[in-house]
């Protein structure tokens, strides 16, 4: 039974972005009259992000939102981190400060976890044709280390990446997470995967990437990081 689902949005200078995702994710009417928890985590943005985000609570005071203001930029890892911990729901759902993903899709992680009594459920933007076509290198990126992934748990992961994770908030209980940057995606999927008694399952979910220019901030050393650390946390 899910009663509440927090939703972690860290953020960092996505002042162009910030309110449309904010207005698409409070708009969401999520399914069995779930209960939603906005904790929004400004990673010490130096545009306007956290003016935008202050506006969007006062103008919506009946709505569940935290905003957690980071005196120093930490990374995303640090900052979803930051939002675990106020988190107060069931189950907890990562949402980026960008317009690659579409919040109407957390129903169809919800639906899944409910229905397949799945503590992590996973929102993979390869198991359907995109109507964008993927940059080849965060396609061929994403197949690496989604196949790294598979070998090392035994289980069949085709996009490690992705932001959309379903978790049941109690099983964060026992895993402390160290990574600060983007090395918080593999970090997390290996220590929850490697454990056989979670149940995991991937759905298709919607995805409009963006370029460099457009504001992504991932690149190839976070790559090449995804790498140690899932073998890192694989083993130790």
């Amino acid at each position: 039974m899910i009663q509440k689902l927090s939703i972690i949005i860290p953020v960092f200078n996505e002042s162009e972005t910030i309110i449309s995702v904010l207005e698409k994710v409070s708009d969401v009417q999520l399914i069995n009259n779930i209960a939603k928890q906005i904790i929004i985590v400004d990673d010490h943005s130096s545009d306007n992000s956290l003016e935008a985000i202050t506006q969007f609570k006062n103008k919506h005071p009946q709505a569940d939102i935290t905003i957690v203001k980071q005196q120093v930029n930490m990374g995303k890892g640090y900052a979803v981190r930051t939002g675990m911990s106020k988190a107060t729901g069931d189950y907890i759902i990562i949402q980026d400060a960008d317009l690659e993903l579409n919040p109407d899709d957390f129903n169809i992680l919800l639906k899944t976890s409910l229905d397949q009594n799945a503590q992590v459920v996973y929102g993979s933007r390869f198991l359907k044709k995109q109507q964008s076509q993927v940059p080849l290198l965060t396609l061929m990126a994403n197949r690496i280390l989604s196949m790294v992934t598979s070998l090392l748990t035994g289980k069949k992961v085709t996009d490690m990446e992705t932001c959309y994770k379903l978790i049941d908030r109690s099983l964060l209980q026992n895993i402390q997470l160290k990574e600060n940057r983007f090395g918080f995606e593999p970090e997390i999927t290996i220590k929850l995967l490697k454990n056989n008694n979670i149940h995991f399952v991937e759905v298709p979910i919607s995805y409009q990437p963006r370029t460099k220019k457009m504001g992504k901030k991932i690149g190839v050393k976070d790559g090449i990081r995804a790498l140690y650390c899932l073998t890192r946390y694989r083993f130790s």
